[in-house]
Protein backbone atom coordinates (compact mmCIF):
# COMPACT_ATOMS: atom_id res chain seq x y z
CA UNK A 1 0.00 0.00 0.00
CA UNK A 2 1.70 3.52 -0.54
CA UNK A 3 1.59 6.07 1.42
CA UNK A 4 -1.20 8.23 0.49
CA UNK A 5 -3.25 4.80 0.76
CA UNK A 6 -2.15 4.06 3.74
CA UNK A 7 -2.49 7.11 5.68
CA UNK A 8 -6.76 7.62 4.14
CA UNK A 9 -6.46 4.26 5.40
CA UNK A 10 -6.23 4.86 8.94
CA UNK A 11 -8.76 7.51 8.95
CA UNK A 12 -11.77 5.24 9.21
CA UNK A 13 -15.38 7.22 9.71
CA UNK A 14 -17.71 4.02 9.69
CA UNK A 15 -18.19 3.96 13.40
CA UNK A 16 -17.64 7.67 14.60
CA UNK A 17 -20.24 9.80 15.94
CA UNK A 18 -22.92 11.16 13.35
CA UNK A 19 -21.45 8.07 10.36
CA UNK A 20 -24.34 5.72 11.14
CA UNK A 21 -26.12 5.82 8.42
CA UNK A 22 -22.55 4.14 7.22
CA UNK A 23 -23.09 1.05 9.62
CA UNK A 24 -24.03 -2.41 7.76
CA UNK A 25 -25.13 -5.48 9.16
CA UNK A 26 -23.37 -7.49 7.14
CA UNK A 27 -24.35 -11.22 8.34
CA UNK A 28 -24.59 -10.25 12.21
CA UNK A 29 -26.73 -13.01 13.34
CA UNK A 30 -29.64 -11.59 15.77
CA UNK A 31 -31.19 -12.80 19.15
CA UNK A 32 -34.73 -12.29 19.78
CA UNK A 33 -36.82 -9.88 18.79
CA UNK A 34 -36.86 -6.13 18.06
CA UNK A 35 -37.47 -3.54 21.45
CA UNK A 36 -39.39 -1.07 20.12
CA UNK A 37 -38.94 2.31 21.66
CA UNK A 38 -38.11 6.37 20.58
CA UNK A 39 -35.24 6.70 18.41
CA UNK A 40 -32.47 7.88 20.59
CA UNK A 41 -29.15 9.17 19.25
CA UNK A 42 -26.44 9.09 21.80
CA UNK A 43 -23.79 9.55 19.68
CA UNK A 44 -24.71 13.22 19.99
CA UNK A 45 -26.42 15.64 22.29
CA UNK A 46 -30.31 16.37 21.07
CA UNK A 47 -30.37 20.40 20.61
CA UNK A 48 -34.37 19.54 19.91
CA UNK A 49 -34.11 18.69 23.67
CA UNK A 50 -31.65 21.17 24.67
CA UNK A 51 -32.35 24.09 22.69
CA UNK A 52 -29.56 26.61 21.91
CA UNK A 53 -28.73 29.79 24.03
CA UNK A 54 -32.04 32.47 22.77
CA UNK A 55 -32.02 34.91 20.47
CA UNK A 56 -28.91 32.93 18.90
CA UNK A 57 -30.97 32.54 15.28
CA UNK A 58 -31.90 36.37 15.44
CA UNK A 59 -28.29 37.14 15.78
CA UNK A 60 -27.28 34.83 13.24
CA UNK A 61 -30.23 36.52 10.53
CA UNK A 62 -28.43 40.14 11.61
CA UNK A 63 -25.21 38.70 9.95
CA UNK A 64 -27.12 37.50 7.06
CA UNK A 65 -28.47 41.22 7.19
CA UNK A 66 -25.46 42.95 7.43
CA UNK A 67 -24.34 40.83 4.07
CA UNK A 68 -20.21 40.88 3.34
CA UNK A 69 -19.17 43.17 6.31
CA UNK A 70 -20.39 39.96 8.00
CA UNK A 71 -19.07 37.34 5.54
CA UNK A 72 -16.15 38.32 4.71
CA UNK A 73 -14.38 38.59 8.06
CA UNK A 74 -10.31 38.67 8.44
CA UNK A 75 -9.30 34.78 8.10
CA UNK A 76 -8.74 34.57 12.01
CA UNK A 77 -12.48 36.38 12.82
CA UNK A 78 -13.80 39.85 12.36
CA UNK A 79 -12.13 41.73 14.86
CA UNK A 80 -14.87 43.40 17.16
CA UNK A 81 -16.03 39.57 17.41
CA UNK A 82 -12.86 38.53 19.12
CA UNK A 83 -12.08 41.43 21.36
CA UNK A 84 -15.75 41.15 22.52
CA UNK A 85 -14.44 37.63 23.03
CA UNK A 86 -11.56 37.96 24.84
CA UNK A 87 -13.40 39.98 26.93
CA UNK A 88 -15.45 37.25 28.21
CA UNK A 89 -12.42 34.50 28.18
CA UNK A 90 -10.37 36.87 30.35
CA UNK A 91 -12.50 36.88 33.11
CA UNK A 92 -13.64 32.72 32.68
CA UNK A 93 -10.02 31.66 32.59
CA UNK A 94 -8.73 34.89 35.51
CA UNK A 95 -5.65 35.81 32.43
CA UNK A 96 -5.61 38.85 30.48
CA UNK A 97 -4.60 38.17 26.69
CA UNK A 98 -4.74 40.22 23.55
CA UNK A 99 -7.68 39.74 21.22
CA UNK A 100 -5.63 40.63 18.21
CA UNK A 101 -2.20 38.19 18.24
CA UNK A 102 -3.54 35.21 20.68
CA UNK A 103 -6.66 34.69 19.21
CA UNK A 104 -8.92 32.98 16.68
CA UNK A 105 -12.45 31.71 15.42
CA UNK A 106 -12.72 28.51 14.12
CA UNK A 107 -14.85 26.49 11.95
CA UNK A 108 -15.72 24.47 15.49
CA UNK A 109 -13.96 23.02 18.27
CA UNK A 110 -12.55 20.08 15.59
CA UNK A 111 -11.24 22.65 13.01
CA UNK A 112 -8.88 24.22 15.83
CA UNK A 113 -8.05 20.79 16.78
CA UNK A 114 -6.71 20.34 13.36
CA UNK A 115 -5.11 24.18 12.83
CA UNK A 116 -3.42 23.57 16.48
CA UNK A 117 -1.96 20.27 15.72
CA UNK A 118 -1.03 20.75 11.52
CA UNK A 119 1.07 24.17 13.26
CA UNK A 120 3.10 22.28 16.29
CA UNK A 121 3.63 19.18 14.65
CA UNK A 122 5.81 17.69 11.41
CA UNK A 123 6.31 14.56 9.86
CA UNK A 124 7.52 12.10 12.24
CA UNK A 125 7.35 14.17 15.26
CA UNK A 126 6.31 12.28 18.49
CA UNK A 127 2.38 13.54 20.04
CA UNK A 128 1.84 12.12 23.23
CA UNK A 129 -2.10 11.56 23.60
CA UNK A 130 -4.64 10.36 26.21
CA UNK A 131 -6.82 7.12 26.17
CA UNK A 132 -9.39 7.15 26.12
CA UNK A 133 -9.67 10.73 24.78
CA UNK A 134 -11.60 12.70 22.17
CA UNK A 135 -11.72 10.24 18.90
CA UNK A 136 -10.06 12.50 16.34
CA UNK A 137 -7.18 13.52 18.35
CA UNK A 138 -5.02 10.22 17.42
CA UNK A 139 -6.89 10.96 13.11
CA UNK A 140 -5.81 13.78 13.57
CA UNK A 141 -2.13 13.32 14.22
CA UNK A 142 -1.94 10.24 12.49
CA UNK A 143 -2.79 12.24 8.89
CA UNK A 144 0.11 14.88 9.73
CA UNK A 145 2.08 11.75 9.72
CA UNK A 146 2.90 12.15 13.61
CA UNK A 147 4.03 8.78 15.78
CA UNK A 148 1.77 8.91 18.52
CA UNK A 149 3.02 8.02 22.55
CA UNK A 150 -0.61 6.66 24.90
CA UNK A 151 -0.72 7.91 28.14
CA UNK A 152 -2.68 6.05 29.91
CA UNK A 153 -6.15 7.46 31.91
CA UNK A 154 -6.96 5.53 34.75
CA UNK A 155 -10.07 7.15 35.37
CA UNK A 156 -12.00 4.19 37.45
CA UNK A 157 -9.03 4.45 39.92
CA UNK A 158 -9.82 8.10 41.57
CA UNK A 159 -12.53 10.03 42.62
CA UNK A 160 -10.52 13.22 43.57
CA UNK A 161 -8.26 13.18 40.12
CA UNK A 162 -8.34 12.04 36.47
CA UNK A 163 -6.19 10.06 36.85
CA UNK A 164 -3.39 10.57 34.20
CA UNK A 165 -0.26 8.58 34.54
CA UNK A 166 1.99 11.14 35.38
CA UNK A 167 5.10 8.74 34.73
CA UNK A 168 4.06 7.60 31.36
CA UNK A 169 3.42 11.49 30.55
CA UNK A 170 7.05 12.60 31.77
CA UNK A 171 8.37 9.12 30.24
CA UNK A 172 6.77 10.50 27.08
CA UNK A 173 8.55 13.93 26.91
CA UNK A 174 12.07 12.25 27.77
CA UNK A 175 11.46 10.21 24.51
CA UNK A 176 10.81 13.13 22.85
CA UNK A 177 7.18 13.88 22.50
CA UNK A 178 6.64 17.53 21.30
CA UNK A 179 3.39 18.19 21.81
CA UNK A 180 0.70 16.98 24.33
CA UNK A 181 -3.18 16.66 23.34
CA UNK A 182 -5.93 16.45 26.35
CA UNK A 183 -9.19 17.27 26.76
CA UNK A 184 -10.63 18.64 30.03
CA UNK A 185 -13.59 17.24 31.47
CA UNK A 186 -12.21 14.03 29.77
CA UNK A 187 -13.66 13.08 26.66
CA UNK A 188 -15.62 10.25 26.84
CA UNK A 189 -14.77 9.74 30.41
CA UNK A 190 -16.42 13.07 31.83
CA UNK A 191 -13.36 13.11 34.36
CA UNK A 192 -12.26 16.38 35.74
CA UNK A 193 -8.56 17.26 35.68
CA UNK A 194 -7.34 17.95 39.15
CA UNK A 195 -5.55 20.96 40.17
CA UNK A 196 -2.34 19.07 41.16
CA UNK A 197 -2.63 17.11 37.81
CA UNK A 198 -2.84 20.37 35.66
CA UNK A 199 0.01 21.94 37.94
CA UNK A 200 1.66 18.51 37.26
CA UNK A 201 1.21 18.98 33.07
CA UNK A 202 1.86 22.42 33.11
CA UNK A 203 5.33 22.09 35.14
CA UNK A 204 6.41 18.70 32.83
CA UNK A 205 6.10 20.56 29.60
CA UNK A 206 7.64 23.34 30.84
CA UNK A 207 10.34 21.31 31.99
CA UNK A 208 10.52 19.42 28.42
CA UNK A 209 9.62 22.11 26.19
CA UNK A 210 6.52 20.28 25.15
CA UNK A 211 3.67 22.32 23.29
CA UNK A 212 0.18 21.84 24.67
CA UNK A 213 -3.26 21.93 23.48
CA UNK A 214 -6.07 21.71 26.22
CA UNK A 215 -8.91 21.38 24.96
CA UNK A 216 -11.49 22.75 27.18
CA UNK A 217 -14.70 22.18 25.22
CA UNK A 218 -17.24 21.48 28.24
CA UNK A 219 -15.37 23.54 30.83
CA UNK A 220 -18.77 25.54 31.75
CA UNK A 221 -20.80 22.26 32.29
CA UNK A 222 -19.12 20.86 35.60
CA UNK A 223 -21.22 18.77 38.29
CA UNK A 224 -21.34 18.50 42.03
CA UNK A 225 -19.58 21.85 42.77
CA UNK A 226 -15.91 20.84 41.63
CA UNK A 227 -13.47 22.82 40.90
CA UNK A 228 -12.07 23.58 37.79
CA UNK A 229 -8.36 24.76 36.72
CA UNK A 230 -7.67 26.41 34.13
CA UNK A 231 -4.13 25.37 32.86
CA UNK A 232 -3.77 28.59 30.78
CA UNK A 233 -3.98 30.41 34.28
CA UNK A 234 -1.05 28.62 36.06
CA UNK A 235 2.19 30.51 37.09
CA UNK A 236 4.32 27.61 35.40
CA UNK A 237 3.10 26.54 32.11
CA UNK A 238 4.29 25.51 28.70
CA UNK A 239 5.93 28.46 26.25
CA UNK A 240 3.53 27.25 23.51
CA UNK A 241 -0.06 26.64 25.21
CA UNK A 242 -2.96 26.80 22.79
CA UNK A 243 -6.60 26.50 24.49
CA UNK A 244 -9.85 25.90 22.68
CA UNK A 245 -13.26 26.26 23.21
CA UNK A 246 -16.70 26.40 21.82
CA UNK A 247 -20.20 26.64 21.57
CA UNK A 248 -21.15 23.97 19.95
CA UNK A 249 -22.46 21.09 22.79
CA UNK A 250 -22.77 22.89 26.15
CA UNK A 251 -24.81 26.00 24.88
CA UNK A 252 -26.17 23.22 21.60
CA UNK A 253 -25.11 25.24 18.69
CA UNK A 254 -23.35 22.76 16.78
CA UNK A 255 -25.14 23.65 13.62
CA UNK A 256 -23.14 26.97 13.61
CA UNK A 257 -20.14 25.39 13.63
CA UNK A 258 -17.61 27.16 15.68
CA UNK A 259 -15.12 27.24 17.93
CA UNK A 260 -12.10 29.50 19.42
CA UNK A 261 -8.31 28.92 20.17
CA UNK A 262 -6.13 31.23 22.43
CA UNK A 263 -2.59 31.43 23.30
CA UNK A 264 0.81 31.51 22.03
CA UNK A 265 0.75 33.97 19.08
CA UNK A 266 3.49 32.24 17.19
CA UNK A 267 0.98 29.39 17.08
CA UNK A 268 -1.90 31.75 16.47
CA UNK A 269 -0.13 33.01 12.94
CA UNK A 270 0.34 29.95 12.07
CA UNK A 271 -3.71 28.76 12.57
CA UNK A 272 -4.72 31.69 10.68
CA UNK A 273 -2.11 31.13 7.60
CA UNK A 274 -3.49 26.89 7.83
CA UNK A 275 -6.86 28.60 8.01
CA UNK A 276 -6.36 30.50 4.79
CA UNK A 277 -5.87 27.63 3.10
CA UNK A 278 -8.47 25.13 4.26
CA UNK A 279 -11.49 27.18 5.02
CA UNK A 280 -10.21 30.85 4.87
CA UNK A 281 -12.65 31.32 8.16
CA UNK A 282 -15.38 30.12 10.11
CA UNK A 283 -18.35 30.96 8.68
CA UNK A 284 -19.41 34.60 8.53
CA UNK A 285 -22.84 34.36 9.52
CA UNK A 286 -22.26 32.37 12.33
CA UNK A 287 -19.62 33.96 13.37
CA UNK A 288 -22.68 36.50 14.76
CA UNK A 289 -23.83 34.44 16.81
CA UNK A 290 -21.16 34.88 19.35
CA UNK A 291 -22.71 37.12 20.54
CA UNK A 292 -25.39 35.36 22.77
CA UNK A 293 -21.84 33.09 24.23
CA UNK A 294 -21.82 33.50 27.96
CA UNK A 295 -24.48 36.23 27.57
CA UNK A 296 -27.11 33.60 28.49
CA UNK A 297 -30.38 34.40 30.17
CA UNK A 298 -29.34 34.98 33.63
CA UNK A 299 -30.08 31.30 35.39
CA UNK A 300 -30.05 29.46 31.90
CA UNK A 301 -26.76 27.83 32.90
CA UNK A 302 -27.06 26.89 36.03
CA UNK A 303 -30.76 25.26 34.61
CA UNK A 304 -29.34 23.42 31.89
CA UNK A 305 -26.65 22.03 33.75
CA UNK A 306 -29.24 20.79 36.83
CA UNK A 307 -31.32 19.16 34.26
CA UNK A 308 -28.17 17.69 32.81
CA UNK A 309 -26.80 16.14 36.18
CA UNK A 310 -30.27 14.66 36.96
CA UNK A 311 -30.38 12.61 33.48
CA UNK A 312 -26.75 11.68 34.59
CA UNK A 313 -27.88 10.70 37.67
CA UNK A 314 -30.75 8.20 36.35
CA UNK A 315 -28.65 6.81 33.75
CA UNK A 316 -25.81 6.20 36.22
CA UNK A 317 -28.29 4.01 38.07
CA UNK A 318 -29.59 2.00 35.92
CA UNK A 319 -26.34 1.00 34.39
CA UNK A 320 -24.82 0.27 37.77
CA UNK A 321 -27.91 -2.11 38.59
CA UNK A 322 -26.19 -4.52 36.12
CA UNK A 323 -23.64 -7.11 36.47
CA UNK A 324 -20.37 -6.49 35.03
CA UNK A 325 -21.47 -2.85 33.87
CA UNK A 326 -19.25 0.10 35.21
CA UNK A 327 -19.17 3.82 34.67
CA UNK A 328 -17.46 6.66 36.08
CA UNK A 329 -19.59 9.24 37.29
CA UNK A 330 -19.57 12.50 34.98
CA UNK A 331 -18.05 15.29 36.60
CA UNK A 332 -18.16 17.86 33.51
CA UNK A 333 -19.86 17.98 29.76
CA UNK A 334 -22.43 15.47 28.79
CA UNK A 335 -20.74 12.02 28.20
CA UNK A 336 -20.70 8.57 29.89
CA UNK A 337 -17.87 5.65 29.18
CA UNK A 338 -19.95 2.32 30.11
CA UNK A 339 -17.81 -0.93 30.44
CA UNK A 340 -19.93 -4.12 29.40
CA UNK A 341 -19.49 -7.39 29.80
CA UNK A 342 -17.74 -9.72 27.68
CA UNK A 343 -20.61 -10.29 24.99
CA UNK A 344 -21.21 -13.15 22.13
CA UNK A 345 -20.57 -10.51 19.49
CA UNK A 346 -17.32 -7.63 19.40
CA UNK A 347 -18.05 -3.88 20.04
CA UNK A 348 -18.44 -2.65 16.72
CA UNK A 349 -21.27 -5.40 16.10
CA UNK A 350 -23.25 -4.97 19.42
CA UNK A 351 -23.40 -1.20 18.14
CA UNK A 352 -25.39 -2.19 15.24
CA UNK A 353 -27.53 -4.32 16.83
CA UNK A 354 -27.98 -1.96 19.07
CA UNK A 355 -29.45 0.48 16.35
CA UNK A 356 -31.07 -2.53 14.73
CA UNK A 357 -32.79 -3.81 17.35
CA UNK A 358 -33.29 -1.64 19.83
CA UNK A 359 -33.57 1.57 17.67
CA UNK A 360 -30.24 3.05 19.76
CA UNK A 361 -27.35 4.92 18.28
CA UNK A 362 -24.22 4.54 20.81
CA UNK A 363 -20.22 5.40 19.96
CA UNK A 364 -18.04 2.23 20.13
CA UNK A 365 -14.91 2.69 22.97
CA UNK A 366 -12.05 1.83 20.32
CA UNK A 367 -13.20 5.39 18.80
CA UNK A 368 -11.37 6.30 21.64
CA UNK A 369 -8.81 4.12 21.63
CA UNK A 370 -7.77 0.18 20.44
CA UNK A 371 -8.16 -1.31 23.85
CA UNK A 372 -11.82 -0.07 24.92
CA UNK A 373 -13.37 -3.36 22.72
CA UNK A 374 -15.85 -3.66 25.72
CA UNK A 375 -16.95 0.02 26.28
CA UNK A 376 -19.00 2.42 24.62
CA UNK A 377 -19.95 6.08 24.75
CA UNK A 378 -22.92 7.78 25.26
CA UNK A 379 -23.66 11.35 25.30
CA UNK A 380 -26.93 12.11 27.65
CA UNK A 381 -27.67 15.67 26.52
CA UNK A 382 -31.23 14.34 25.32
CA UNK A 383 -35.08 13.96 26.76
CA UNK A 384 -34.65 13.22 29.94
CA UNK A 385 -37.24 10.16 29.93
CA UNK A 386 -36.53 9.02 26.34
CA UNK A 387 -33.18 8.78 27.29
CA UNK A 388 -34.36 6.49 30.48
CA UNK A 389 -35.81 4.11 28.19
CA UNK A 390 -33.22 3.88 25.75
CA UNK A 391 -30.73 3.09 28.61
CA UNK A 392 -33.45 0.30 29.54
CA UNK A 393 -33.64 -1.29 25.78
CA UNK A 394 -29.49 -1.17 26.02
CA UNK A 395 -29.53 -2.88 29.24
CA UNK A 396 -31.97 -5.94 27.76
CA UNK A 397 -29.65 -6.49 24.88
CA UNK A 398 -26.55 -6.45 26.84
CA UNK A 399 -28.50 -9.42 28.85
CA UNK A 400 -29.44 -10.86 25.50
CA UNK A 401 -26.24 -10.80 24.33
CA UNK A 402 -24.23 -11.69 27.66
CA UNK A 403 -21.69 -14.08 27.19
Amino acid sequence: MDLLNEKFSKLGVDNAPGQESKQVENEIVFLGEIIHGKAVDFSHGDVDAFEPIPNAMDEFIEGVKRGGAQAYTEYKGKGTIREELAKKFSTFTGIEFSAEEQFIITPGTQGALFLALGSMIGRGDKVAIVEPDYFANRKIATFFDAKIVPVALNYFESDMQAGLDLKQLEDAFKAGAKVFLFSNPNNPTGVIYSPAEILSIASLAKKYDVSVIADQLYSRQIFDGRKYTHLCAQDIKPDNLITIMGPSKTESLSGYRLGVAFGSPKVIDRMEKLQGIVSLRAGGYSQAVLKVWFNEPNGWMKDRIVAHQSIRDDLLELLRSVKGVKAKTTEGGSYLFTEIPELTVKIEEFIKILKLQANVIVTPGTEFGPQFIHSFRINFSQDHQAAVDAIKRIIQLIERYRK
